[in-house]
């Protein structure tokens, strides 16, 4: 034998997941594992605990249709020197809901009226003031492993600003004086996702406003409420236009889309989803029982086709020095005659924080 020949490093025994078993086929069996079980999976051996924090496993949940949908949320508290992120979680031998702690936005000042934006298995965190200047600057969450990534910079700075996201593409409107040719130019912009770059979207003078208060996406059209009246926005045919008024009168607050029917509170904190088809606002039945009216900090999001409410409210430890954060997860649909009805799945206290804490927003994942 050859000195170089012996000097050849042995070859490194093949990872084997479960044995007896192909790894191709273990890695479609766990890949059907419930995320919930993961924390016990990972305690089996070492290579399953390398796999369950790789993106190889929720590539292949995605491939064989087993993925699920996940609830995240942001929170602000009063002593805390960036914003918390929690994800809902199930606990396996309880069936109770909690939130459950993930790595906090990397910045050491928490931005005050960020835009939140989901593309994949990725949350985007947009602009937000640090110290009263809007920022340009914007986070990314990968939700499969709980990473931070810097994703590049708005054109300008923004707070208080509306997205929405069509065709994985990041459209972010107003949250800027139109003061200067910059911001004129750049008071709409998009993201693409694919190629990581920003572009400045035409927008009318009349349209232009400081302010967004609320977003959705409804039918591919983007949809914003300004301090002036709603506006809306058609990538497909490059069209601003102002919203129906039904609609502009009746839109309070964080609300989200179902069903393609627009969900928020109302000035009576009634449930009520808006059909733009029809115009109408229409009350969402059958929950007035089981929730309370007038959620402080109430926000929605659409979990895998289901209403979520999260909201402040009473709970903690009773010594005065918490608060609670409720939710509650509604299936909702129309009956023959238009009506709308939901069914409270379950709901619930999932956290405690400390007092003065605020909810920023809440949205759902699929990983």
């Amino acid at each position: 034998m050859s000195s170089s020949a012996a000097a050849e490093p042995p070859s490194e025994e093949p990872t084997i997941l479960i044995p007896s078993l192909p790894n191709d086929v273990a890695l479609n069996c766990l890949a059907r594992v419930p995320r919930s079980h993961h924390p016990i999976l990972s305690l089996v051996s070492k290579p399953i605990r390398s796999l369950i924090s790789s993106t190889l496993l929720y590539t292949t949940r995605s491939l064989i249709n087993s993925t699920q949908h996940f609830l995240y949320l942001c929170l602000r508290v009063p002593t805390g020197s960036s914003l918390l992120f929690f994800t809902l979680n199930q606990n396996p031998r309880t069936q109770n809901y909690v939130f459950t702690p993930i790595p906090s936005l990397p910045s050491s000042h928490p931005p005050v009226g960020s835009a939140f934006a989901v593309v994949g298995h990725k949350i985007y965190v947009l602009g937000g003031s640090i110290n009263d200047v809007p920022s340009p600057h914007v986070w990314a969450l990968d939700c499969r492993l709980h990473t931070w990534e810097k994703a590049p910079n708005m054109r300008i700075g923004r707070e208080f600003s509306a997205t929405g996201v069509t065709n994985t593409k990041i459209y972010v409107i107003g949250g800027c004086v139109v003061d200067n040719w910059a911001r004129a130019r750049n008071w709409a912009e998009v993201f693409d996702t694919k190629t990581g770059s920003w572009s400045p979207v035409c927008s009318e003078i009349e349209f232009r406003e400081k302010w967004m208060h609320a977003s959705a996406v409804i039918d591919d059209k983007i949809y914003a409420m300004g301090d002036r009246g709603g506006i809306k926005y058609d990538p497909k045919n490059l069209s601003w236009d102002s919203v129906e008024s039904e609609l502009d009168m009746g839109w309070r607050g964080r609300g989200c889309v179902v069903n393609g029917l627009l969900y928020c509170y109302d000035y009576l904190g009634k449930i009520r989803g808006f059909d733009v088809s029809k115009g109408v606002w229409r009350e969402l039945r059958g929950v007035d029982k089981d929730l309370p009216r007038f959620l402080c900090g109430a926000t929605m999001a659409n979990l895998g086709g289901k209403l979520v409410v999260v909201w402040e409210g009473s709970g903690g430890n009773g010594n005065g020095k918490e608060m609670g954060i409720w939710c509650a997860e509604i299936e909702v649909e129309e009956d023959g005659d238009g009506v709308l009805w939901g069914k409270i799945c379950w709901s619930g206290l999932v956290l405690s924080v400390p007092c003065r804490s605020s909810i920023v927003n809440c949205v759902g994942v699929t990983l």
